[in-house]
């Protein structure tokens, strides 16, 4: 696959995958800390808003690997 077409396929995937992780760290931050102290509140939404990244990277790696030579 040529690495045009890898990061048109990751641009998609990846836009895609954002939008479905902010919701649901959203709905569980809802759900889940509305009622809790403020401090442990900022910790979740911290490491909420930081877990997204391994994931998107994987995708970043794979669309930046350079097209395979064929001889």
């Amino acid at each position: 696959m040529k690495m045009r077409t890898r990061k048109l396929i990751g641009v998609i995937v990846g836009t895609i995958y954002f939008i479905v992780y902010c919701l649901i760290a959203m709905a569980i931050g809802g759900a889940y800390f509305t009622e809790i102290h403020g401090g442990i509140q900022f910790v979740y939404f911290v490491v909420a808003g930081m877990a997204w990244l391994p994931g998107i990277m994987m995708i970043i790696r794979w669309m930046s690997r350079p097209d395979e030579v064929s001889d």
